[in-house]
């Protein structure tokens, strides 16, 4: 059941993200993929909702539910964002992202079958756990948002402005501001779950994850210090929150 529902929603994302790079190349305007991301994010909660039962906790205790989780945070982000911010084309950028993440989740083996019952559950892991999932989701879609607002950088300078892309891009201001909400929200998620891993029990594999945590927030409180007492160019924002979120998975990935 489980895994149908994770199937389901890497189908209605994929759709959403094709729908859209339809009308992306029309040069026309769809709510299409809201609609096809929404119909996503309930299959997801589907999938979370199930393992959670089978779990008897958070569903956060293999890989492929780490990657479920962080698509269905970055899905939930975008539908709070997006649509509230006339950013409705940022889905088209981020539905590949989640269809990537739940492609990774179906390889064989990544995903634990009939997994067993926690019956020592910790509140502290699951609340650091899944703040840091959470987190990740909203500063996957900050660099989804600076990506954007590179590519829009780059057309204004070469003139390329009658494609389809550039006329459904949102203007500057409003993706630079998107941006930086995105990246002040994550990094307070990011702190309650660093707040959280220093009061849980660690095990040596929890404190590697524990420290990697604590250095990507870090790095991020240092990029919003920056941001607020120096400033920062839009272009330089742009580029440091999609570094940021490249470098912390590839970190992630190699513990």
């Amino acid at each position: 059941m489980d895994r149908w529902f994770l199937l389901i929603a890497t189908l209605l994302a994929a759709i959403g993200w094709i729908w859209g790079m339809i009308c992306v190349h029309r040069g026309t305007r769809s709510h299409w993929t809201v609609a096809w991301m929404v119909a996503a994010l309930l299959c997801q909660v589907g999938f979370l909702a199930v393992r959670g039962q089978l779990r008897a906790a958070c569903p956060l205790q293999d890989l492929g539910e780490m990657l479920v989780f962080l698509a269905w945070s970055l899905t939930f982000f975008y539908l709070l964002i997006g649509p509230a911010y006339r950013i409705s084309l940022l889905g088209v950028f981020s539905a590949p992202l989640v269809v990537g993440l739940q492609s990774a989740a179906l390889i064989s083996g990544v995903l634990t079958t009939g997994p067993l019952r926690d019956l020592t559950p910790n509140i502290y892991h699951s609340l650091h756990s899944a703040t840091s999932v959470l987190a990740y989701g909203a500063l996957a879609l900050a660099g989804v948002a600076g990506i954007m607002f590179l590519i829009l950088d780059r057309q204004l300078k070469i003139h390329h402005l009658k494609s389809g892309l550039f006329r459904n891009l949102p203007p500057a201001h409003e993706l630079l501001a998107s941006l930086e909400r995105l990246l002040w929200l994550g990094t307070g998620l990011l702190s309650l779950g660093v707040i959280a891993g220093f009061l849980m029990p660690r095990s040596t594999p929890q404190q590697s994850h524990f420290l990697v945590a604590l250095a990507v927030w870090i790095g991020y409180a240092a990029l919003l210090a920056v941001k607020t007492w120096r400033g920062l160019t839009g272009r330089k924002l742009a580029l440091a929150a999609v570094a940021m979120f490249i470098f912390s998975l590839v970190v992630f990935a190699r513990i």
